[in-house]
């Protein structure tokens, strides 16, 4: 178990997928076209205000998934990548961005309910879900709740393990940001980048995530207590995949005993946002994993 005190991997948060950029089918986003992206928003189940990016068109959608404390613009590369083949859809959870806090009942099937929610107002038939961190569990909640349209779930620099979150685990996280939230965020991003990455990056990240409100980051974290990794995976009747950085090991074995088909790719000296550090690199992967979930393998 991972006893980092701000990131359990596959939260905060085998085989690998061959990459080979010959025959990898990269979505680049119209030549020199701009890509038009749109800002939306729908309502979640309780009515909490969603807003979401929306860009371009073609099947399978792609649908993003942040991390906890982060937002949709951490997907911008993607969205401009992506939209010449897809409809690629960036959401901000409630209580990130610009979505709505005003929310009594936290957790992360309640998130996963808020991606549904998005699904349905964009009519998706047929979608691959990403998510960072955080967004890796809510992307599998959200399959969950889309039978019959989710091709496959993604996680990006998370299922490094799936496993239980004990109250005080939960509890420890929500009173680090509660006491002091700046430097609570502050501290996580800093571990959740090797040593020499890039200090403009770090900083950019950080600015970002310090936009999440205090109380609502409290809440998230509180809302985590006693969360189940593997009982959700377990009912995934889609293939689950993983493109992870190497800061967090990833224990491929220990998640084949629950999702017996897992593969992940490894990037080299990889931090936590592989989107934001390389992003063409991480398209790649991207645009490989579309390409064999695309074809039912």
């Amino acid at each position: 178990m991972n006893k980092a005190p701000f990131h359990r991997p596959a939260i905060f948060s085998g085989m690998l997928i061959v990459i080979a950029a010959a025959s990898a089918v990269f979505a680049a986003g119209g030549g020199d076209m701009p890509v038009k992206i749109e800002r939306k928003s729908c309502s979640a189940p309780d009515g909490v205000k969603i807003v979401y990016s929306a860009s371009g068109s073609g099947e399978p959608a792609l649908l993003f998934i942040h991390g906890g404390l982060a937002d949709r613009s951490f997907w911008n590369s993607q969205l401009e990548a992506f939209a010449g083949r897809h409809r690629v859809i960036a959401l901000d959870l409630p209580g990130h961005g610009e979505s709505g806090s005003n929310r009594v009942k936290w957790g992360l099937p309640v998130f996963g309910a808020d991606v549904k929610a998005v699904a349905d107002a964009e009519k998706l038939s047929r979608i691959i879900v990403f998510g960072n961190s955080l967004g890796g569990p809510v992307a599998v909640e959200a399959a969950l709740l889309l039978p019959g349209r989710v091709l496959g779930v993604v996680g990006v620099d998370t299922f490094q393990e799936l496993s239980d979150i004990t109250p005080d685990e939960a509890r420890q996280r929500a009173e680090l940001f509660g006491k002091n939230y700046a430097a609570g965020v502050k501290a996580m991003v800093k571990m959740l980048f090797h040593p020499d990455a890039d200090p403009a990056l770090m900083a950019d990240a950080e600015r970002r995530m310090q936009k999440t409100p205090p109380d609502a980051a409290y809440a998230i974290f509180m809302s985590l207590a006693g969360y189940s990794e593997a009982a959700p995976a377990r009912r995934l009747k889609v293939p689950l995949r993983a493109i992870n950085g190497d800061l967090f090991p990833t224990d491929v074995p220990a998640i084949r005993k629950i999702v017996p088909d897992f593969k992940a790719v490894i990037m080299t000296h990889m931090s936590h946002y592989p989107m934001l550090e390389r992003p063409e690199e991480f398209n790649r992967h991207v645009a490989a994993v579309v390409a064999e979930l695309s074809r039912g393998k």
